[in-house]
């Protein structure tokens, strides 16, 4: 017997769940307007008045870690006042007076509120950094390899001598690159999008975690489940990427890194997800390297849903 029209509507993505789905976004919409022109503010007045503290000193008192972070850079991005809306926008260098301006423009007494000071610079640091960071990496990315740049050719085979350190690569352009996971006799040629940035992790994971990488690089030959090793390391380079483009690791660097974020924890997160791919992969059991795409986006999902979590620091251990 089949079920009432309506039910079969919402399950087969009919008219009635488009419906069902533009009101929920119209509600949602509505809440986000009203909460940000009026709730919000006369939330704040009320919170102000019984605790004689501003909302950024109340966060500071409830709330540590990236939660902490990501609430202040919240407030101020939707605050009022224009001075507290730039403060997420300032540059390293001007973060001790942006945090004066904060002080003086929320009247807070440095001596009431010793640790005000300390915390709000805390959390402009990482505010600033993580969007520096992203500029620097973006950087990197653009710029393609270069066949004529010496650094870029010494780059490239140091991460052969570290991979196959017994074995002795006969020429520059050669089928060899097959043995560490490249897919033309040229490497150049694999790098694609994400220029320089793709060899530049390669060599950071094979030579900080020499050992774990010749373990990953022979688990890749495996008859069945093998996947081309450099190849799949470019990818995860781009995975890296687009999450820290979409701001998805604020909170793992807001928990992993208490100041600045650099160029040396992008690639720890990269080498994470090498070391978890590689697991991954081996634990699902594709039935052939055609399914990768599949599997990949499963992971990329899998990993996205651990950076939801507003305590996550996915760092690699072993």
């Amino acid at each position: 017997m089949e079920g009432a029209p309506g039910s079969q509507e919402l399950r087969r993505g009919g008219p009635l769940a488009g419906k069902q789905t533009n009101k929920h976004t119209m509600f949602i919409s509505l809440w986000e307007f009203f909460y940000g022109h009026f709730f919000r503010f006369w939330m704040k007045w009320l919170l102000r008045h019984m605790t004689g503290k501003c909302e950024l000193q109340r966060i500071f008192d409830t709330y540590v870690g990236a939660q902490r972070t990501h609430r202040i850079e919240n407030s101020l991005t939707y605050s009022k006042n224009k001075i507290l809306q730039k403060a997420t926008l300032v540059v390293q260098t001007e973060v001790d007076k942006c945090v004066e301006d904060i002080m003086k423009e929320k009247n807070i007494n440095p001596e009431k509120d010793a640790s005000f000071k300390i915390c709000m610079k805390a959390c402009l640091l990482q505010i600033s950094g993580y969007k520096q960071l992203y500029l620097d990496v973006e950087s990197v990315r653009k710029r393609p390899y270069d066949s004529e740049n010496l650094q870029h050719e010494k780059l490239l085979l140091k991460l052969w001598n570290l991979l196959m350190p017994t074995k002795k690569l006969k020429a520059r352009i050669s089928k060899q690159w097959a043995d560490i996971g490249f897919q033309g006799d040229d490497p150049k040629t694999d790098f694609r999008g994400m220029g320089i940035l793709g060899l530049i992790n390669l060599v950071y994971f094979s030579e900080n975690y020499t050992s774990e990488a010749h373990q990953i690089l022979s688990r890749s030959n495996h008859p069945k489940l093998g996947y081309s090793y450099a190849i799949v390391g470019i990818n995860l380079t781009e995975m890296a990427y687009s999450l820290l483009k979409s701001e998805a690791l604020k909170f793992h660097l807001y928990n992993f890194v208490p100041g600045i974020p650099t160029m040396e924890h992008f690639h720890q997160f990269y080498c994470y997800l090498v070391y978890e791919f590689d697991k991954f992969w081996f634990e699902e059991k594709p039935e052939s390297i055609m399914y990768f795409n599949m599997y990949r986006e499963k992971f990329h999902e899998k990993i996205k849903g651990l950076l939801l979590d507003c305590n996550v620091s996915l760092t690699l251990k072993i």
